[in-house]
């Protein structure tokens, strides 16, 4: 056996160990009964604690040196060398954090969720605070176990966006907010042009769950190797580049809740899906980033699943499930409702027009929670403050409030700023498609996404991990990652939908 394959064979075992680890994750979200949250949470403990063990041994590291030797003559773009340097730099950050640390976290996220779960549906912050409380601690542990060269939240940003930094993100959070803040002025005068009280009716749950199904099939997720289930907070996990399952949520009193869900997670599903086989069982079987991996699913929901096109081919499906609420409807009229921009109160139902604002709160309270500029018992009031400020609006009560997402109960701290990097990235990458391919709109207005998913496959998808986000956006499109081809095409969007 080469270095190359003994590497390999270490890599796929920590591969094995991350993929029953996520399996225990997916199941505490969607079927474990609520007794086995203890059990449950030394399960992650001991699984994730065994995989880094493995990751920062002595071994690995002798072996990764001995691979490099192996393939100096490749080419950078190569499997094998993208391979060794992702793994590498894994190893390396892996080996500044004790395993003690990595289970104390695992156990710590496993504990909040079903804490958060419970705390969620009776608005009762009080009860989360102390699971969370022990997050941000050992979050704030990891960051200076990590190191930063600037900012304590660099650390945890770069876990999900390799090389990106905290004052880059703040310098693209002001490009956004000086471009949305005059077009959702502009739109607010207008905002009762557009009516979205057709998607406030009675859609039975059975029906929306048939629909978003067939939407599914025609966007090309592979039910073979993966399933579609429900769970409080919609997500995506991946066992395997042949196994990746998503959720959603319903809601029969406003359709967009699990139709957009449902779209949203699908995109994710499909780059994990498309990553090239040769990947499995590697560092590489991931997405490049949590940036990239947003840029699909923003794609999929919003330039896609909002789109005339879209509808021109499925509105008539979703009339057909529903005839008694939307037989009077027009394509027209359903449009406009599905891309009604008003401050709402729940970011995974806002529109794009104040979507990042809602994203924008969440960073920077995060910081200040990790930086120590805001307690805990602040938190509920901090964030009620900046709804008001940035959106105009105050939640009635914390489950819609500070409660609302699964992120920091997850131990998901860092995570929130991709989903705006998401959704510049997004627009790039769909019109370098259609530059590329004029034919997209058509095949979209027939129900046909082949080419579509072909040119993100190929350009995106296949890729997995092997190159930088910021790297992968430019061999892509052309471009570095920008901020105005998206805010061009939310003004060109919106001034058309309310004639601006």
């Amino acid at each position: 056996m080469t270095a190359l394959e003994h590497l390999r064979s270490k890599l796929a075992e920590i591969s094995d160990l991350n993929g029953a680890a996520s399996v225990l994750g997916w199941d505490q979200q969607t079927y474990m009964p609520p007794g086995g949250v203890t059990a449950r949470a030394e399960q992650l403990g001991t699984l994730v604690k065994l995989a880094h063990e493995k990751l920062v041994s002595d071994q690995l590291g002798a072996l990764l040196e001995a691979a490099r030797e192996e393939v100096s003559g490749l080419s950078g773009d190569s499997d094998e060398v993208c391979l060794i340097r992702v793994a590498q730099r894994d190893y390396d950050k892996a080996r500044k954090v004790p395993s003690t640390l990595v289970a104390e976290l695992a156990r710590a996220a496993s504990l909040g969720l079903e804490v958060w779960v419970n705390a969620r549906e009776t608005a009762d912050f009080a009860a989360f605070k102390p699971a969370l409380q022990k997050i941000v601690d050992l979050h704030r542990e990891l960051a200076r176990c990590l190191g930063y060269e600037e900012q304590l939240y660099d650390a945890l940003l770069d876990q999900y966006e390799p090389g990106m930094k905290t004052s880059e993100i703040t310098r693209i959070f002001s490009e956004l907010r000086a471009g949305l803040v005059p077009l959702a002025q502009a739109i607010s005068e207008k905002v009762a042009s557009v009516d979205d009280s057709v998607l406030r009716r009675h859609y039975a749950e059975s029906q929306q769950w048939k629909f978003g199904l067939d939407v599914l099939e025609h966007f090309g997720y592979d039910f073979a190797r993966g399933r579609q289930d429900k769970s409080v907070h919609p997500f995506t996990t991946s066992f395997s580049v042949n196994d990746v399952r998503i959720t959603t949520r319903v809601d029969e009193r406003f359709l967009p809740t699990a139709l957009f869900g449902t779209l949203h997670e699908c995109g994710h599903a499909l780059y994990e899906q498309g990553i090239s086989q040769n990947l499995e069982r590697t560092p590489l079987a991931s997405g490049a980033s949590l940036g990239i991996h947003e840029s699909q699913s923003r794609l999929w929901e919003n330039l896609v699943g909002r789109s005339h096109g879209f509808w021109k081919f499925f509105f008539p499906q979703l009339q057909g499930l529903f005839s008694e609420n939307l037989s009077s409807t027009s394509l027209e009229g359903f449009y406009q409702a599905i891309n009604r921009v008003e401050p709402s109160l729940i970011r995974v139902e806002a529109d794009e027009v104040t979507y990042n604002l809602h994203v924008l709160l969440r960073f920077e309270l995060e910081v200040d929670l990790l930086e120590q500029r805001l307690s805990l018992d602040d938190l509920p009031a901090a964030w009620n403050g900046k709804m008001k400020e940035y959106l105009g609006v105050v939640p009635p009560n914390n489950t819609q409030g500070v409660l609302q997402d699964v992120h920091w109960a997850n131990g998901l701290i860092g995570y929130f700023p991709t989903y705006s990097l998401g959704n510049l990235i997004s627009v790039q990458l769909f019109e370098k498609a259609q530059r590329q391919h004029p034919s997209i709109q058509e095949e979209i207005e027939k129900g046909q996404f082949t080419l579509l998913l072909t040119w993100l496959r190929d350009h995106v998808h296949l890729h997995g991990k092997k190159f930088l986000p910021a790297e992968l956006v430019e061999r892509a499109t052309g471009q570095l990652l920008q901020a105005q081809p998206y805010l061009a095409y939310l003004r060109r969007k919106y001034s058309e939908i309310y004639s601006l």
